[in-house]
């Protein structure tokens, strides 16, 4: 039974890195496509032509996505907003961002990135985070670590909060005052805890930073599955540590979220508990 049972965990990670070789092959056709529509910054004067802007470059990378993603998993179901967030029903879901950090693509800045993780029962199994402007192409397997490029990432070594660089993003531009502020006063005290704060969208960037040892922690307040699944696999097979603010295990449902080399982890939730 137990050779069985081996061998049926041998057959599925198989399979499954097979599919994370298949769905890099995909993200990477949704992100030159995009590509091609970068460089040029898009007026718009309301928030209705932002957002059917950004519904363009959406669009854009779903019609690649989408065909693709299922036809590699039929069966899995889809996360149709990407704002999105809590648990998923039992079962396969694509959590998809065909833009992450499209704002900045249309203001002609360089950090965004097209993501895809599939999910199984709540947990991310792989991920794929490309940038297309670099070329680069971030990937994690549960089990099988972290890599960029086929080269494998870890997270920093650092052991002292104020010898670090961390940062943190919005979730959304809209905010309820209470998250909005939660975020102004956890920003002031890192100032004063940390080396270095960076504050910037999207939230996925910043964390394949603290997977390769860039930077060293990563909070953020709220957040949608699709700019934090891809993130905490990434850190986690990269060996760091993931949690709420508190330092409560972290799930979908959480109303805040912390990704940090285990060095400065304690340090971290201390400094935004206070």
């Amino acid at each position: 039974m137990a050779a069985t049972e081996t061998l049926q965990a041998t057959d599925a990670a198989t399979s499954d890195a097979d599919l994370l070789d298949r769905t890099v092959i995909a993200v990477r056709a949704a992100g030159a496509a995009l590509r091609e529509r970068f460089g040029d910054v898009i007026r718009y004067e309301t928030r209705e032509e932002l957002m059917q802007a950004l519904a363009v470059n959406d669009n854009t990378a779903l019609d690649i996505l989408r065909p693709r993603l299922t036809t590699l998993r039929p069966a899995a179901r889809w996360v149709e907003d990407e704002l999105d967030g809590g648990a998923l029903p039992p079962g396969e879901w694509w959590v998809v961002d065909p833009a992450e950090g499209n704002v900045n693509h249309l203001h002609a800045l360089p950090d965004w990135a097209v993501t895809a993780t599939l999910v199984r029962e709540n947990k991310p199994v792989l991920t794929v985070v490309h940038l297309p402007l670099t070329g680069e192409t971030y990937t994690a397997l549960t089990g099988a670590g972290a890599h960029l490029d086929g080269r494998p990432l870890h997270v920093s070594g650092t052991a002292e909060l104020g010898l670090s660089i961390v940062a943190t993003s919005q979730a959304r531009p809209d905010e309820d005052e209470k998250v909005v502020r939660r975020v102004g006063s956890s920003i002031t005290a890192m100032l004063f805890d940390a080396l270095v704060v960076r504050t910037a969208v999207p939230a996925t960037l910043h964390l394949t930073n603290v997977a390769a040892g860039r930077i060293d922690a990563f909070w953020q307040f709220a957040g949608a599955r699709a700019d934090l699944l891809p993130g905490a696999l990434l850190v986690t097979e990269a060996g760091g540590e993931i949690s709420d603010a508190e330092g409560r295990p972290w799930t979908p449902q959480s109303d805040s979220f912390l990704a940090a080399a285990p060095g400065v982890h304690a340090e971290a939730v201390a400094t935004l508990s206070r």
